[in-house]
């Protein structure tokens, strides 16, 4: 798993019992999730604009307002936010879709997108294009990080390994650091995310239907009960 760890176990929680019990799990974030030394000044905001769990969490650990209403890209952002203390709502389950859903609500503004150094999207632009002001401003960032030594192991390995990649920053991360002999299944979140993955050498590449937590589990789904068929042995996620 490629993610931060909190993220990584909940995506794994929600995989079928079946399937988790046919693989190793491997945690090897890619990215070190870290607040940044800012303060946000939510003077004149109206709402907040939350895409990531991680942006909940950076929110809350500066205290900024929970007063303040939150729109939030999918259920595990909102569920963060919620329990964080934010009256969160979800307004899609893409950003694509939280700007349509937005445009159509007409909440008050300005509105406050709060998000990582590298993002994508162009939330606060787009809306402030069409009629709905947002600001944004950075709250946490996101480090690059190598293959633990344990992935690395079962990477030079015979075992296939099955690997769910959920953003095109981590994509460009595991190109450059995987350097494996062990046959490669990965499922990627979206086509912009499997773009950096097409130079490996990989056995199979599987994109999401859409860019979900629920779709990509069952994309992974699908690539291990594929590579237990073709390997007739599990593999390492």
């Amino acid at each position: 798993m490629t993610r931060p760890r909190a993220a990584s176990e909940r995506f794994v929680a929600q995989l079928p019992t079946r399937t988790r019990s046919r693989v190793t799990i491997i945690h090897s974030p890619l990215l070190d999730i870290r607040p940044l030394p800012v303060q946000v000044v939510t003077t004149g905001v109206r709402g907040l604009i939350f895409t990531s769990a991680n942006a909940v969490n950076a929110a809350a650990s500066m205290g900024v307002d929970q007063r303040l209403p939150a729109f939030c890209v999918g259920s595990a952002t909102t569920g963060t936010a919620k329990g964080a203390g934010w009256q969160a709502q979800m307004v899609g389950g893409t950003a694509e879709e939280l700007v349509a859903a937005l445009l159509q609500l007409r909440p008050e503004s300005p509105l406050l997108h709060l998000r990582g150094e590298h993002s994508r999207g162009n939330i606060a632009e787009r809306l402030t294009e069409l009629g709905l002001t947002t600001l944004e401003q950075p709250v946490y960032q996101q480090r690059l990080l190598p293959l633990t030594e344990e992935a690395s192991k079962a990477a030079s390995g015979s075992s296939p390994i099955i690997v769910p990649i959920f953003s095109p920053r981590t994509a460009r991360q595991f190109a450059d650091v995987w350097t494996g002999s062990a046959p490669l299944w990965i499922a990627a979140i979206s086509e912009a995310t499997a773009e950096p993955l097409k130079s490996l050498g990989y056995e199979r590449l599987r994109i999401a239907k859409e860019p979900t937590p629920k779709k990509m589990r069952k994309a992974v789904k699908k690539l291990v009960k594929h590579a237990m068929r073709v390997e007739g042995e599990p593999g390492a996620d």
